[in-house]
């Protein structure tokens, strides 16, 4: 296994500086009292806006990363890229291979929301639909792959995915210089290991949170080993791996670095409260994030597992906003 370090983030981040849109640090609002148990401080509060980034999500750094370090070793095959996912990573991959002129061919279950079946041939991708399961459109991108010789990309589990989403970390310190903590959504793991490899160096706590019945890092965690998990919670569109990259489970395990689970109703709640409180409409991946903070105000998460102590510099990443525009206007409903 890869073991990622600063030196593969640094070099994504050069790879990728004039593909990528910066990152937008905001600060945000955070309540009194929100500080560490049996104080009345409250910490420093701010939003890293990630789904302002091409195609709506953080997957787009990876993409970029992955497609051209394969074409600086002359890797790229005449049959281009290929990849099994109908979410973010396949149009974060397509969205990248159309700006290097590859082909790219992205495979999905019949079941596929026809949204995005075209959101994807919009990037021009080649859009093939294959049963009625992930697993099925996965087997077939393996098969295609070794039929055409086309470069097999994952939406998370390779060092040069996880290294371009840990590019966030030198953008965040750009804006916010003595940030303390950086808080990420975990699905895969491949955001959360990019951004702990980049944050362990400069000192930086990180902490990953999880839906409890969508956690796949937190169980490998306790297990000590990485395990397939049950899948079934609101943000399992986006979050919804089965087993978490064994890279996110050997970061994990440093030091500065935290895994947390937060119910569904909390991340209704969170992603609720950033619409009525900020006017952002992100997907519930980004609100597990922001429900797994104590304290921020306008989001319900005063039981959220951590809690800053007083003055802390709490950089909370709101990974994606590939959603439904409509539904954070909603009532917030657990499930």
């Amino acid at each position: 296994m890869h073991h990622l370090s600063y030196g593969d983030v640094k070099t994504a981040a050069d790879r990728v500086a004039d593909g990528i849109r910066p990152v937008a640090v905001v600060r945000a609002d955070a309540g009194e009292g929100a500080g560490a148990a049996g104080s009345t401080g409250a910490y420093e509060l701010y939003f890293a806006l990630e789904f302002m980034q091409h195609t709506g999500s953080f997957k787009a750094r990876g993409a970029l990363n992955f497609l051209v370090a394969h074409r600086e070793r002359g890797e790229l095959p005449e049959a281009g890229v290929t990849i099994a996912s109908g979410g973010n990573a396949g149009l974060a991959c397509a969205w990248a291979a159309r700006g290097l002129g590859v082909p790219a061919t992205v495979f999905l279950p019949e079941t596929a929301p026809q949204l995005k079946v075209d959101r994807l041939r919009g990037y021009g991708a080649e859009v093939r639909l294959v049963g009625t399961e992930y697993a099925e459109a996965a087997a077939a991108c393996e098969a295609f792959a070794a039929e055409t010789g086309a470069l097999a990309s994952h939406a998370y589990d390779h060092p040069l995915i996880a290294a371009g989403a840990g590019t966030l970390v030198e953008e965040i310190r750009s804006q916010v210089p003595l940030v303390d903590t950086v808080v990420v959504a975990a699905g895969g793991g491949g955001l959360f290991a990019g951004v702990a490899a980049a944050a362990q160096h400069h000192g930086i706590r990180v902490v990953a949170v999880e839906p409890e019945r969508c956690r796949a890092l937190n169980a490998a965690l306790e297990a000590g080993r990485v395990v397939d998990v049950e899948i079934d919670s609101v943000a399992a569109d986006s979050l919804g791996a089965r087993r978490a990259t064994p890279m996110a489970l050997t970061a994990v395990g440093h030091r500065n670095m935290r895994s947390v689970v937060v119910p569904d109703t909390a991340v209704t709640a969170a992603r609720h409260g950033l619409w009525e409180h900020y006017r952002l409409a992100v997907e519930n991946a980004a609100g597990t994030a922001v429900a797994g903070v104590a304290g921020v105000a306008g989001c319900s998460t005063g039981s959220a597992p951590y809690v800053p102590s007083p003055g802390e510099r709490v950089v909370v990443v709101l990974c994606g906003a590939n959603a439904d525009p409509a539904e954070p206007a909603q009532p917030a409903e657990g499930r």
